[in-house]
């Protein structure tokens, strides 16, 4: 294991989000120079995580130095397995998981630091119930529970939550009834929406765009975070890691233009869009898009959404003069036919009846424009993990509410900022449960399971259904998980096993809001700290996509060769 050249990369990769947060910092200081209320605290706060990042950051790179002098035992593996001579300026494949695993949860603790630093400093103080008051639950107990005085961020656990949920592109967030998100600083809201941003491609995926310095371990560390070099990645990968990003950031901008041709001002439609292209869902409105009540608004965020689901492949090839490279796709094909099916089936469900936006308006009788206007969103929101939200979905009949829970589960494409199990995922294991079920009463029949018309190979089929029994694994561990770490509602808990189903669900497949205590209108600040670091690692373990964080836990990973 070349642990040199892992702390060397873990402090500049801590040196890349200090220097964001610099950025963040400096944008703070002219807020505050405006005027705009809370910034103050905020740029400072900002400016000591910097600081504190930038440290952390010369600790990882002096430890890599010092490890590096250290030749005593030879570092570095072949394809067998044995140690490789000359190899310590490499990445081999554990070193790549290592970093990758390490990377997220390190990057976790800097990101949350601007929020608890400015907590610390009092900025927080007038925006905090000074006195517990009580909240109902609307988890069907009818029971009524204390909320605690104080901000929500000055628990380091609430910090570690809303930073783990920005960059794992979750969108889950903590804010509630102790500080919500209307009332936060600007230079905080703007450092949330750029954890989306930088965690949609992968912090490990711009680590290697930006910094040669990983050398031909690049291939090995892209592939331990990323999916996308599925369909049309060459071995250049630091080459394609770079086109990723310009496509990325090409997005992004587009999606703020349009946001802002609809009527956004320039801030709000910025973090909207480096929210989006993320789908991730934090928005600096506590209603989320419902605020603005623009259908305009809604369908640009649909489009956007759908773009930012999609296999960055597709835009990979197409940018190499591939033009029809998602007409060909099965995965994006199916991926837009559920999406339209369902938002669809609610559309009929919703027409004449009545909803409720997260703004607080009530529709009654809805029009089959705006019951579609509605559905399509919420949909495609919850399709990609988006999390973004225009009505509250809770009072929504049961057959949409699973139509909706069954797409939270299944995700986008492989290769997009989106979670999941993802579509390709879902595709091979029906034509497996398929060919299976056909063997059973045909034993001598011999079919190639294909996608798309493409043959799919055994390794292939063996690794879907594995991810698939493994995600379904992890799922039902975090349910029981939180089962045991929160009170139930006699006990004077909020927690149900639904809800613990649905907090599970939503983390692990970084979708961000569920139904009901954690709904379109709720939040996650009720768990107990426990709980929300539970959450924070199902949450990186979505957006690693389980196997670049759990092979860390498993003793073989850490024994010689």
């Amino acid at each position: 294991m070349n642990y040199a050249m892992v702390c060397r990369q873990l402090g500049l990769l801590t040196w890349v989000l200090s220097a964001c947060l610099s950025g963040i910092a400096g944008f703070g200081w002219v807020e505050h120079r405006l005027g705009y209320p809370g910034d103050r605290e905020a740029a400072i706060a900002t400016a000591l995580a910097a600081g504190l990042g930038a440290v952390l950051g010369l600790v990882f790179v002096l430890l890599g130095r010092k490890l590096r002098g250290d030749k005593a035992r030879p570092s570095g593996e072949t394809a067998d397995g044995l140690p490789a001579v000359g190899a310590a300026e490499t990445l081999q494949r554990r070193d790549a998981f290592l970093l990758t695993g390490t990377a997220w949860v390190l990057g976790g603790v800097v990101a949350a630091l601007p929020y608890f630093f400015w907590a610390l400093l009092g900025g927080a103080a007038e925006l905090a119930p000074a006195e517990p008051f009580a909240v109902e639950a609307v988890n069907g107990t009818g029971n009524t529970y204390l909320v605690r005085p104080g901000h929500e961020f000055e628990s380091f656990a609430s910090c570690y939550f809303e930073a783990v949920s920005g960059l794992t592109t979750t969108g889950a967030t903590v804010l509630g009834e102790r500080g919500g998100i209307d009332d936060l600083p600007r230079t905080l809201l703007l450092w949330r929406s750029l954890t989306h941003w930088l965690g949609g491609l992968g912090i490990v995926v711009l680590f290697v765009a930006v910094l040669p310095s990983v050398g031909a371990g690049a291939k090995r560390l892209f592939q331990s975070e990323s999916s996308a070099q599925d369909g049309g990645v060459r071995p250049r990968i630091g080459e394609t890691a770079r086109l990723l990003w310009v496509i990325y950031m090409t997005l992004t901008g587009t999606a703020m233009a349009t946001f802002m041709a609809c009527g956004m001002d320039w801030f709000d439609a910025l973090n909207h869009a480096f929210s989006v292209m993320a789908t991730g869902g934090y928005s600096p409105k506590g209603a989320s898009v419902g605020h603005y009540d623009s259908a305009w608004l809604d369908f640009s965020f649909v489009l956007f959404m759908i773009l930012a689901g999609t296999n960055f492949a597709i835009f990979y090839r197409t940018v190499r003069g591939n033009w029809t490279a998602a007409l060909h796709d099965r995965e994006f094909q199916v991926f837009l036919g559920l999406k339209f099916a369902v938002a669809l089936v609610i559309t009929w469900n919703l027409w004449g009846g009545q909803i409720v936006t997260t703004a607080g308006e009530q529709i009654d009788e809805a029009g089959a424009g705006t019951a579609f206007r509605y559905a399509l969103l919420q949909t495609a929101s919850l399709h990609t993990g988006t999390g973004f939200a225009t009505a509250d979905w809770d009072d929504w009949s049961r057959m949409s509410l699973a139509l909706l829970f069954g797409l939270m589960m299944i995700g986008g494409c492989a290769g997009s900022t989106a979670g999941g199990i993802k579509v390709i995922r879902v595709i091979i294991a029906l034509r497996v449960f398929a060919y299976a079920m056909e063997r059973s009463y045909r034993p001598t029949v011999v079919r190639t399971v294909k996608v798309g018309g493409n043959p799919i190979d055994a390794e292939t089929r063996t690794a879907a259904m594995t991810f698939l029994l493994l995600w379904l694994l992890i799922l039902a561990l975090g349910v029981f998980g939180l089962v045991l770490l929160e009170p139930n509602p006699e006990g004077g808990g909020r927690l149900d096993p639904i809800t613990a189903l649905l907090a599970s669900l939503v983390t692990l497949g970084n979708v961000g809001p569920g139904m009901y205590e954690i709904g379109a209108t709720k939040h996650f600040g009720w768990f107990s700290d426990s709980s929300k670091y539970l959450l924070s690692l199902l949450m990186v373990l979505g957006r690693l996509e389980l196997f670049a964080l759990l092979v860390l836990f498993t003793p073989r990973f850490w024994r010689g060769n």
